[in-house]
């Protein structure tokens, strides 16, 4: 194959295909590379039968992504307090001194593990992450997820005893679409894998069905739909309960699992009528009462609900709301409504216990362990307060969390004041310009790709293996070996333990219940490569390794099909409509209604053209719309004297910025937004540097959490907003 360039010269090319990273929406994508692995060229993949050719503008960059020249090639290491880089093995054996003194000194506890949204998004690092935590044996590990999706998980776990076990709506089929707090036309969709989901809801619409959009802004995917409801940040539990007391109270329910709590329930609902429920959400009572009968009478139907409503102080009570108004009109684990993908590798682990939380807690806030981990909100106090299991190192792995954690400007001090830092990671950013070792994994094209999370929620049975399309330099190490590594030493000295990642892989197959002769029966390269295959072929459809690698355009496995009750885990087997943590949080939502709303709350926003705090120093992806600027509502700037050429100085109550305004009537009044992820003002990388936006972490308060998942708020944050000081 040849292609043209500017001088009309032909250059030999080669096409390779593999699944985009860079979010949850998996999309397929079609590369064309030059004889020295030079992307020229990224289109979608038309063969491919879950995104048929779809392509975000962040797809279409990912060589620029790829080939970002502020990406770290070699280890660093700090050296007379300068980061200086330095050979694999010294940097291994720098990680394992700096570890071992503090273990040895201080415990386990002193060590503290951060893992971000990345790990979900690589092989390796998915596989690696459970048992380097297990051979740490620290309990103070965190991660992204209680910045981010854990209420829909505690929610599922609760109701269904299996937090893994997250209904999809059923995009393709339904004739009903309610979202709340979510824009899947920018973001591709969130705990819902839909590649072109716009496309998607456009389809939806043409066959006849209605989308409903409930969100404080006329975002893009609030403009496709065929109503938008603006409602006041933070009070989505409040209008779903008053849907819940409509459904219940007019006998408009039509259950068709076993459940239990209904009862109590309908009880609960009874203090949430929507005559109450209406001034404080900004709704009128009638649209409440319209929109639950029409969600009650259409032939199928979903909810559907993700950040905007899990980053509030009732996030696990919205979450659980959802899917109890899924249950109570029929639609839950039926075609068209919301259910639950098979996956093609992890259906092994879908057999453990009943879900619980508390096994632990906190050493300073006494706050409940939640699948493993604390909040992240809770990390600074565990290295500030002094005492025995005070943290005193860090270990992160894809994670930023001096930038995305709530109160940052905390975070980032107390990081700063730790003993040890090591970081897994690509970049020097806020957290990894703070570490004493860092360990930069491969480029993207020269590392496998299988996403095991995004299987559970995909809205169609697929699956798709991508092996590496470049080769490794001598100088650099892939991402599993550099893992396994990492948990060899956080392990110790110990029997049979060794250092070569030989052994690291033997010990996951082990786990496995795989060993000895059997290893030789699996399809696969390496020892990575042998464990996805074993977990295939453990999988729902029996597959194997080599059956993904003869369909380089992906398997397609059908459609969604019911799975209820054969995926409960809950004690009785049935979905529970009233679980005890969450009852005792609805009636503690119950004083919302008469509590005085803020002047100004603020909200975050998602950009199609960046994602979190890392796409920011790709130049093809500035401007436009990916701007950092304070959106408020054309009534409150003219109020307040500020407009588009007037910086506004805003506060809450753990810090300010002054931010440049967007004035703009597509948000309600009383709401201010900034997106996430900017505050790039001393960054290494140049692009991210030259427009720098503001952290809106600056202004999230650590001491505010979700009561049951204790995920952090960022929605909903009351703020104070005037004319910024001049000069």
């Amino acid at each position: 194959m040849t292609i043209k360039n500017i001088t009309d010269q032909k250059i030999r090319t080669r096409t390779a295909y593999r699944t985009c990273p860079l979010c949850e929406a998996g999309c397929a994508l079609r590369l064309d590379l030059d004889d020295d692995g030079r992307v020229l060229r990224v289109a979608g993949d038309e063969r491919d039968p879950l995104s048929k050719g779809y392509i975000c503008p962040k797809g279409a960059v990912l060589g620029k992504v790829d080939e970002d020249p502020d990406r770290l090639r070699r280890p660093l290491l700090r050296q007379d307090g300068e980061l200086r880089e330095v050979g694999w093995e010294e940097a291994f054996a720098a990680v394992d001194a700096g570890l071992s003194e503090v273990i040895s000194t201080h415990g386990r506890d002193a060590v503290a593990l951060y893992f971000g949204n990345p790990t979900f998004h690589t092989i390796a690092a998915y596989l690696y992450r459970q048992p380097i935590t297990q051979a740490l044996g620290s309990k103070n590990v965190y991660s992204a997820s209680t910045a981010d999706q854990m209420p829909k998980q505690v929610a599922c776990g609760l109701m269904f005893g299996d937090a893994m076990a997250i209904g999809v709506p059923d995009l393709d089929h339904t004739d009903h679409l309610l979202i709340l707090g979510a824009n899947p036309a920018e973001s591709n969709g969130s705990l819902c894998a839909a590649p072109d989901f716009a496309g998607r809801l456009k389809a939806l619409r043409r066959r006849g069905g209605k989308v409903v959009v409930v969100d404080p802004r006329r975002t893009r995917t609030a403009a496709l739909a065929d109503e938008h409801l603006s409602v006041r940040p933070g009070t989505d539990p409040l209008l779903l309960m008053a849907m819940v007391h409509t459904v219940l109270d007019e006998g408009l329910e039509r259950i068709a699992l076993p459940v239990s709590g209904l009862e109590q329930l309908r009880e609960l609902a009874r203090d949430f009528p929507p005559e109450a429920v209406g001034p404080v959400c900004g709704i009128a009572p009638e649209t409440i009462v319209r929109t639950a009968r029409e969600l009650a009478a259409a032939p199928s139907a979903a909810v559907y609900a993700r950040i905007g409503t899990c980053t509030t102080p009732f996030g696990t009570v919205a979450q659980w709301l959802v899917d109890v108004l899924n249950t109570l009109t029929g639609n839950l684990d039926r075609r068209g409504g919301v259910m639950f993908a098979e996956t093609a590798a992890l259906e092994i682990f879908r057999a453990g216990p009943a879900f619980s939380t508390g096994k632990w807690h906190s050493r300073v806030r006494g706050l409940p362990e939640v699948l493993g981990e604390y909040p992240v909100a809770t990390l600074a106090d565990e290295i500030e307060t002094p005492g025995e299991g005070q943290v005193r190192a860090l270990v992160t792995v894809a994670g930023n969390p001096a930038s995305s954690a709530p109160n940052a400007p905390r975070l980032a001090r107390a990081i700063e004041g730790l003993d040890f830092v090591v970081c897994v990671d690509p970049y020097l950013n806020e957290t990894t310009r703070l570490a004493d070792v860092i360990l930069p994994p491969p480029r993207t094209l020269q590392s496998p790709h299988f996403d095991f999370l995004v299987q559970i929620i995909m809205v169609r049975n697929y699956a798709r293996y991508s092996r590496a399309i470049l080769p490794l330099d001598d100088d650099q190490r892939s991402e599993a070996e550099i893992l396994a590594r990492l948990m060899l030493i956080a392990a110790g000295p110990g029997p049979g333990v060794g250092t070569e990642p030989t052994r690291a892989e033997e010990m996951l197959l082990d786990q496995l219940g795989i060993t000895g002769e059997a290893v030789d029966t699996l399809d696969g390269e390496d020892g990575t490569e042998k464990i996805v295959d074993a977990l295939l072929r453990a999988g729902g459809y029996g597959l194997s390794l080599k059956a993904l690698l003869d369909a380089p355009h992906g398997l397609d496995l059908g459609p969604l099909q019911s799975r209820l009750p054969a995926l409960l885990r809950t004690p009785d087997s049935r979905v529970d409509l009233a679980p005890p943590q969450l009852v005792a949080e609805a009636q503690r939502l119950r004083a919302c209604l008469d509590a005085e709303p803020p002047e100004f709350v603020l909200i975050g926003r998602r950009h199609l053209r960046s994602n979190n705090s890392w796409l920011h120093n790709v130049e093809e992806l500035r401007g436009g719309t990916n701007l950092c600027t304070l959106q408020i509502h054309p009534g409150d700037a003219a109020r307040l004297g500020l407009d588009a050429t007037t910086p506004a100085l805003i506060g809450s109550a753990v810090g300010e910025l002054t931010v440049p305004i967007e004035v703009t009537d597509t948000i309600m009044p009383g709401v201010v937004s900034l997106p996430h992820g900017w505050g790039h003002q001393d960054s290494p990388q140049r692009v991210a540097r030259r427009d720098p936006g503001v952290n809106t972490n600056i202004l999230t308060d650590d001491a505010v959490l979700d009561g049951v998942s204790g995920t952090a708020v960022f929605n909903g944050v009351p703020v104070t907003v005037r004319a910024a000081p001049q000069g």
